[in-house]
């Protein structure tokens, strides 16, 4: 039973019954519904400011749970960094210079990736600018990654014909020379020819040695002329070591082999002898580094020792005897 309310009525001096209509009602209990909704609104936001959610909650940590990923990714990232530089100096200053190729320039290997704007689609999300920084940082390592997978296979491809120049190119005496005694006429200009009179250029150097003396390939190659010439070389051969570098025996006694002949360093492919422009028993021999006559002494290296190199410069000086060749 709901309470009646009562109204001092000063006329009458009396109390009147109170009757509220339902629109009175139905005002009240709007007021104090827009008056509860205010106060449950200034509540959730006053609670809102000094906690959290459970959503919210969840989303902070989820929030920290990914910077704290990013840092060990950035973390991981200098260090893959640190090795890669590494890795870039050693193949600039150690294996490329080995094998006498030229450093990467940097700008090469630092190079961007051009055009669009890669990173577009990763803009206008909360944690966008840790999202564009790792994957442009993780993009620059693979880019200088690519770059040292070509400059290791290019290595690869130059140790590989390294190898093949090292038993191709000119690097033995021609004949026995333990001694240095065998050298007549060293590479250069001759003030005098000895059979012509003349000056003329020296294309390659004089070794003196008995008829029949074995004369051998001082480096792996084929054999593109094996016959007599008359006058100048006399018994020639001349071996194609390939990489641009040709050896030629002059004055042979006999040769040893045919044109067209693979020869290895150290075989025996001729005698020394005395035929063609000469003066007596000796072997002219030549190194040639695309077509230009180049001193062969420069080439004895797996012979000569740099005293024995400078011994036998020095016991030659006045030795200018035999051919001009």
């Amino acid at each position: 039973m709901s309470k009646v309310k009562y109204r001092y009525n000063p006329v009458s001096l009396s109390y009147d019954k109170i009757i509220t209509t339902t629109e009175e009602k139905l005002k009240k209990w709007g007021i104090m519904f827009v008056a509860s909704m205010v106060i449950a609104v200034v509540y959730y936001a006053v609670y809102s400011y000094f906690y959290d959610t459970p959503k919210e909650h969840i989303l902070t940590n989820q929030l920290s749970n990914i910077r704290f990923n990013y840092q060990m990714l950035s973390q991981e990232l200098e260090y893959i960094d640190g090795v890669l530089s590494d890795i870039q100096i050693r193949d600039d200053n150690v294996y490329r210079t080995v094998l006498e190729s030229d450093p990467i320039p940097a700008s090469i290997r630092q190079a961007g990736f051009g055009g669009v704007n890669r990173y577009q689609p990763l803009e206008g999300y909360l944690n966008s600018d840790m999202m564009i920084a790792a994957t442009r940082h993780t993009d620059n390592i693979l880019k200088q990654l690519y770059v040292q997978t070509i400059s290791y296979d290019e290595l690869i491809d130059k140790a590989i014909n390294k190898e093949l120049i090292a038993a191709c190119r000119p690097a033995i005496q021609p004949i026995s020379n333990k001694d240095l005694t065998r050298l007549s006429s060293i590479f250069g200009w001759r003030t005098k020819h000895p059979t012509l009179g003349v000056s003329r250029p020296h294309n390659g150097i004089d070794l003196t040695a008995p008829t029949g003396t074995d004369i051998y390939a001082t480096g792996d190659g084929t054999v593109v002329k094996a016959e007599r010439t008359f006058g100048g070389y006399g018994n020639l051969v001349i071996i194609d070591h390939g990489f641009g570098l040709e050896t030629r025996y002059g004055h042979m006694s006999k040769i040893g082999v045919l044109k067209g002949s693979k020869v290895t360093r150290g075989d025996v492919i001729g005698k020394v002898g005395n035929t063609g422009d000469s003066s007596g028993p000796h072997l002219h021999y030549e190194v040639r580094l695309n077509g230009r006559p180049v001193d062969p002494i420069n080439y004895f290296y797996e012979d000569l020792s740099p005293d024995d190199y400078v011994r036998m410069r020095e016991q030659s000086e006045n030795n200018d005897i035999l051919e001009t060749w």
